[in-house]
């Protein structure tokens, strides 16, 4: 890291690797080979891994939280409809599909869908990322409308490490 702190890197879990062994001790395996602990990667799982056979999965999602790793639900607004899942959930971020942040600040009913999600997940304490903030006007949008962290080519696109290092430096 070069004297830089790296913030949590979010690793995307598939609803396949719920079913092979022991996920918990596979993701344990994985930060102990890389010393890294839980808090710095951020599971994320979206709408549709969770509610498929969402009973069996709660045991597996709380041992990740017992153990220290933040759950984030990715491409919030694209799986189900049903939001009960959320009150069961030990979840800590939604990440608001791109599909609603694309059209912003222009298009009302986005807007209106962004601002609902951002004030329900306030609500019952979850912080929101956006996803696919590609444009200055999209991200005063939503720093108007309360979202905590943007994610896309706003903020950078994806570099190598040789490039990282001088874009840091100049963010500091």
């Amino acid at each position: 890291t070069e004297g830089y702190a790296v913030p949590p890197v979010a690793v995307n879990l598939s609803a396949r690797q719920f079913t092979l062994g022991n996920l918990l001790a596979d993701i344990n395996d994985v930060t102990q080979r890389y010393q890294l602990g839980p808090s710095d990667i951020e599971l994320e799982l979206t709408e549709s891994v969770l509610m498929e056979r969402l009973d069996a999965r709660m045991g597996v999602l709380d041992q990740l939280e017992q153990a220290g790793y933040r759950l984030a639900i990715d491409d919030f607004g694209t799986g189900y409809s049903s939001l009960s899942y959320l009150r069961h959930l030990k979840v800590d971020k939604l990440k608001i599909d791109m599909s609603f942040i694309r059209t912003l600040p222009d298009d009302a009913d986005s807007l209106a869908i962004v601002s609902g999600i951002i004030g329900m997940a306030h609500a019952i304490g979850l912080s929101v990322v956006a996803e696919g903030v590609e444009t200055e006007s999209q991200f005063n949008c939503l720093r108007n409308v309360g979202c905590d962290y943007i994610q896309g080519y706003f903020t950078g696109k994806p570099m190598e490490k040789h490039a990282l290092l001088p874009h840091l430096r100049r963010q500091s």
